[in-house]
C-alpha cells in the first residue's frame, strides 16, 4: 500500500487503485469481513466432517436393529432453541428412510383430550427394525403444559407418579430407551431467540411460548429439576446434553445413542468415550443442581 498526497486528501494506492481514506477504511472492513465469513463456513464444514464418522456408525446401528428386528425410541427434550431439531436432522442425515420416524407432535385435538395420556404417543411407536425419534415427547406434560397450565395439577401429579412405570414396561418388553435432555443458559437462549427473530429463514421457530420462555426461565429451571430427579431410573435414565456449543452437543449425542447398542461390525478407531464437560447423567445433574441452592439458594440452569 502507497499512500500520496492530492488535494490536501489522503490518497492511497490500494493493488494499483487509487483511494481515498474513507475508501480504505471500507476495504479493511470488507476484508476483516469476508475473512470471518470464510473462517465460520470452513469452520461449519470441519463440524461436519467430524460428525460423518459417527453418522455412518448410525448407520451400522440401524442396520443392526432391522437384521435383530429391536425397536428404538430417542427421546429430544429440552429448552426452546436448545439444539434438538439441529440434532435430530444430523443424526437421521445418512439413515435409510424406511427404518426411521421422527415424531413432533402438536397440541392435543378434542378427542386426544378425552383419550388416555399415553394413547397418541403410542401409536407412533416403533414397529421391529424401526427408530423412532420424538422431538419432544409425553414429557411435555412434566415441562411446558405444567408452566404454562395446559394440565391441570391432578394430570401432572398422576404423569410424574406413573412414567416410571411406563417406562419399565417398554424396557421390559425390549424396546432400547434413550432420553436426552438438551440444557442451554439464559443468555445462549436469548441469543438464538434474537436470531430467530431477525433471520427470515428462522422466524418459523419463533413460537408464542418462545416468547415467554425467557420470562419463564426460573419456572422451567424448577420444573427440570423436579423432572428428572423424579423420572431419572436405571432402565430409563436421562443424559443431559449441555448444547451452547452446538457441534459438540450434536457429536456427544450421536455417542449416547451409539452407546446404548452393542451393534455388529463398530468402528473401534473411533472414540465414543463421552465428554464429561458436555454428557452429565441424569443423577449427577441433580447434583450440580442440589449444590447450587445450597451454595447461593438458587440454581444457575
Amino acid at each position: 500500500m502507497k499512500k500520496q498526497e492530492k488535494h490536501d486528501k489522503d490518497i492511497f494506492e490500494i493493488n494499483g487503485s487509487m483511494i481515498s481514506l474513507e475508501e480504505l477504511i471500507h476495504y479493511y472492513k470488507k476484508t476483516k469481513s469476508d475473512k470471518k465469513s470464510k473462517n465460520k463456513a470452513e469452520q461449519k464444514r470441519d463440524n461436519e466432517q467430524q460428525l460423518k464418522p459417527y453418522q455412518a456408525e448410525l448407520i451400522k446401528l440401524q442396520k443392526y436393529l432391522e437384521n435383530s428386528q429391536q425397536k428404538m425410541i430417542i427421546l429430544f427434550e429440552g429448552r426452546d432453541a436448545a439444539g434438538k431439531g439441529g440434532t435430530i436432522r444430523r443424526v437421521t442425515r445418512n439413515m435409510d428412510e424406511k427404518h426411521y420416524r421422527i415424531v413432533a407432535l402438536g397440541k392435543p385435538t378434542e378427542e386426544q383430550k378425552t383419550q388416555w395420556f399415553y394413547q397418541k404417543y403410542i401409536q407412533h411407536f416403533p414397529r421391529a427394525g424401526e427408530i423412532v425419534l420424538f422431538d419432544r415427547s409425553w414429557y411435555n406434560r412434566a415441562m411446558v403444559e405444567h408452566v404454562f397450565d395446559f394440565c391441570t395439577d391432578k394430570e401432572y401429579r398422576d404423569f410424574m407418579n406413573g412414567v416410571q412405570g411406563f417406562e419399565n414396561d417398554l424396557t421390559r418388553q425390549g424396546i432400547i430407551l434413550v432420553k436426552l435432555y438438551f440444557s442451554v443458559t439464559k443468555d445462549e437462549q436469548a441469543r438464538r431467540f434474537e436470531r430467530r427473530k431477525t433471520d427470515p429463514l428462522r422466524q418459523w421457530k419463533l413460537s408464542e411460548i418462545d416468547m415467554q420462555a425467557q420470562e419463564r426461565w426460573d419456572d422451567f429451571t424448577n420444573t427440570k429439576y423436579n423432572m428428572i430427579k423424579q423420572t431419572h431410573s436405571h432402565s430409563a435414565p436421562w443424559k443431559v446434553i449441555r448444547s451452547n456449543d452446538k457441534h459438540k452437543a450434536r457429536l456427544e449425542a450421536m455417542k449416547v445413542i451409539l452407546n446404548a447398542v452393542d451393534y455388529e461390525f463398530r468402528d473401534e478407531h473411533l472414540n465414543y468415550a463421552l465428554d464429561a464437560q458436555v454428557v452429565i447423567s441424569g443423577s449427577r445433574e441433580i447434583e450440580i443442581m442440589d449444590a447450587q441452592i445450597a451454595r447461593s439458594g438458587k440454581f444457575i440452569n
